[in-house]
């Protein structure tokens, strides 16, 4: 009888387990290792937001920043209910953005003394209407005043949360082709109210997510959406106004926030949904949630109006009555999947840095990315920048195992890539029975059995290098059963042709952008090293480096510094800072000061596998680099040209040095160097493979 391929989930990873386990207390130690198991272990998820509601206090003039030259106007149509202007008004004085704005209040003919309050509130500006002509004309008044690059929409019955307007304005500078962007709103019990609206074929509308947590898995990423709520909005003023505003076709209200992102798609422009954007809003505090009666019933009436308008847009939506799910939401784009036993941290290591880019070109290619790993753990700002990005990531508690997960979501899978041979060793039976139709990749990263071989080699150790033959078995295993195995170098490709000659093998490099170039020559110095100290062979570059080649550059030049950057440092290094010129900084959230101070990156590994990106970033910031033959291998390098290679100790001192006094050599490496990102790093160079691999017909 086979077994089930839960099971066999389950004892690939403990046998998993147990060999990282061994592996580790022989390279690492008891001490090294047993933190790695706590670690592994450990379960975090993301811990729920307080909302930030302003005291309940008797009125009493008071004052918000304005600015005269502002990048977002806030339209905040008013209509009595007074306490909750003043509320929304308080929250925006006790948080004010940080980007440029001004407060443009539209009175409506309020039936009580809003007016009056209004004028004692100095920073706003304050539109009286002679007589009340519903959301629609209040708003189109304010939007005739405003000064603002954006127009920025608010119910005066919401409390807009700290950096609710940034994060709208971010959206516009960070994401292509947007037009409208919607925030999250909440009730004030802290249950979602909306994360983007659902628009069915019959022109009525779907609140996505009302009464659920507004911190689930699938309301936190950034995404497009049918509409979004007109209680807060975002939209460039030039477009607003070419639209011809809110169509007063709708008045006094409802449908035209709606009528409005069909405009804006109609225009060739994306609508957002933000989720960084918090906005609580006490829902039908203006005009109520009787649809029989009072304002609310234009509600019903706008929506026969709205469907005769848009007919044939609405041919494409939903059908009245569907539960909207990920799976459908993003039902025109490729969907694919990413596992990975981690979330990227790209600021900690290039692995980290070419999956998020990997991402980032999927997503620019129109595919819709996943992302899940293995620990079920949310990471803090590294799943939010994913979420950033568009990216729709789960952990715990939503996930709550793997295969229960896969069980639901794997067959909306177009394509699936899991990196790492022990990720992939768990989960392959996994995704062939619950993700049947999805291309199934085995991404390397790098080859394993080649880095372990060559460390076995350079120790001599008998028992390392039998582990390296047991992990070129299973990585070997899994190429057979991928329908595609990705590596980063053709050295390795290469290598593949004949240890798996009947794989499927592409070559998906490390992706980088191009920065602009930095700091000349003259105005640089000393040595700068990058790379994250739970890899074993940063370890061995950095004491060798130490150890044998600095000693020999700072007899030369007895000023030079060594910067040594890299998270997890073990004793060993940390040890080295009492050397003279060696600075051991740790982990450095933001590189671009060393790589715009420093004159020379190193590369010293005496051995590895894959491509190295300390050497790809260094290289497409204009920064020269002095590596090793192992730390250049797969590059497509000329020595004296794009870098400098050097082996042995002397020769790795005397080409520091001469690189170092050499401006001349300098600008030609430096020059050059970018010139080599640009044509096999890039992402452009990676355009074509991805394609194939993620976005074509199946293999």
């Amino acid at each position: 009888m086979p077994i089930p391929a839960e099971a066999r989930f389950w004892i690939a990873r403990a046998m998993g387990l147990w060999r990282r386990g061994w592996a580790s207390l022989r390279t690492r130690g008891l001490s090294a290792s047993w933190q790695r198991v706590k670690l592994q272990f450990r379960r975090n998820t993301a811990p729920a937001r307080a909302l930030y509601m302003p005291e309940s206090a008797p009125f009493a003039p008071f004052s918000l920043p304005a600015s005269d030259a502002p990048r977002a106007s806030i339209v905040i149509p008013v209509y009595g209910a007074f306490a909750h202007t003043l509320a929304c008004l308080r929250a925006l004085a006790a948080h004010p953005p940080q980007a440029p704005f001004e407060v443009i209040v539209v009175d409506d003919a309020s039936p009580d003394d809003s007016r009056a309050k209004l004028e004692q509130i100095d920073g706003i500006r304050l539109h009286a209407r002679a007589s009340n002509g519903g959301f629609i004309a209040a708003c189109n008044d304010g939007a005739a005043l405003a000064r603002g690059e954006y127009l920025m929409f608010l119910n005066n019955d919401t409390v807009p949360q700290p950096g609710w307007l940034d994060a709208l304005l971010r959206t516009f500078d960070q994401h292509a082709n947007v037009g409208l962007v919607g925030a999250k709103l909440v009730y004030p019990d802290g249950r979602l109210q909306e994360a983007g609206g659902v628009v069915f074929v019959d022109g009525s509308g779907w609140n996505y997510g009302r009464n659920e947590s507004p911190d689930d898995c699938r309301f936190a990423y950034v995404r497009d959406a049918d509409y979004c709520s007109g209680a807060a909005i975002a939209i460039p003023r030039d477009l607003f106004a070419r639209l011809g505003g809110f169509d007063a076709r709708y008045a006094p209200a409802y449908y035209e926030d709606t009528d409005l992102a069909f405009a804006v798609r109609a225009a060739g422009l994306r609508v957002v949904y933000q989720p960084a954007a918090v906005v609580v809003h006490d829902e039908g505090t203006s005009s109520g949630t009787d649809l029989t009666q009072g304002p609310k019933a234009a509600q019903v009436r706008n929506q026969s109006v709205f469907a005769e308008k848009w007919r044939d847009a609405l041919r494409a939506q939903l059908a009245p009555g569907t539960i909207p799910t990920p799976a459908l939401l993003h039902r025109s784009q490729s969907q694919v999947l990413i596992i990975d036993e981690l979330t990227p941290r790209p600021d900690r290591d290039s692995g980290s840095l070419r999956l998020v880019n990997l991402m980032r070109l999927l997503i620019d290619e129109g595919a819709h990315v996943v992302f899940l790993p293995t620990r079920l753990e949310a990471d803090g700002p590294y799943t939010a920048a994913l979420q950033q990005l568009g990216v729709e990531c789960w952990h715990a508690p939503q996930a709550s195992s793997l295969s229960t997960w896969l069980r639901e979501h794997g067959p909306r899978f177009d394509a699936v890539m899991v990196s790492r041979h022990y990720v992939a060793s768990e989960l392959f039976p996994l995704l062939r029975k619950h993700a049947p139709r999805a291309r199934v990749l085995f991404d390397t990263v790098d080859l394993h059995y080649l880095r372990e071989r060559r460390a076995a080699e350079l120790s001599g150790d008998a028992a390392a290098m039998r582990d390296a033959m047991r992990t070129r078995e299973l990585e070997l295993a899994l190429i057979a059963k991928a329908d595609a195995t990705l590596v980063v170098s053709e050295s390795e490709h290469t290598l593949l042709a004949t240890d798996a000659p009947q794989a499927n093998v592409r070559v998906l490099s490390n992706v980088h952008e191009l920065s602009t170039p930095g700091p000349t020559w003259s105005q640089r110095r000393d040595l700068l090293f990058v790379g994250g100290f739970r890899h074993q062979p940063n370890v061995d570059a950095v004491l060798w480096f130490a150890r044998e080649v600095f000693r020999r550059i700072r007899a030369a030049q007895p000023g030079m510094q060594f910067h040594c950057i890299g998270g997890d440092v073990p004793a060993d290094i940390q040890s080295l800072s009492n050397l003279d010129g060696m600075r051991i900084h740790g982990h450095v959230p933001d590189l671009q000061p060393w790589l715009d101070g420093c004159r020379i990156s190193v590369a010293p590994l005496r051995y590895g596998a894959g491509v190295k990106g300390k050497v790809n970033q260094a290289m497409a910031h204009g920064l020269p680099v002095v590596a090793t033959s192992p730390a250049v291998e797969g590059m497509h390098l000329v020595d004296g040209q794009d870098a400098l290679v050097a082996d042995t100790a002397e020769d790795f001192a005397d080409a520091v040095l001469r690189l170092y006094d050499d401006e001349i050599l300098w600008n030609r490496i430096a020059t050059h160097g970018r010139d080599n990102i640009a044509r096999h790093f890039s992402m452009d160079a990676a355009r074509g493979v991805v394609r194939e691999l993620f976005l074509s017909n199946p293999l």
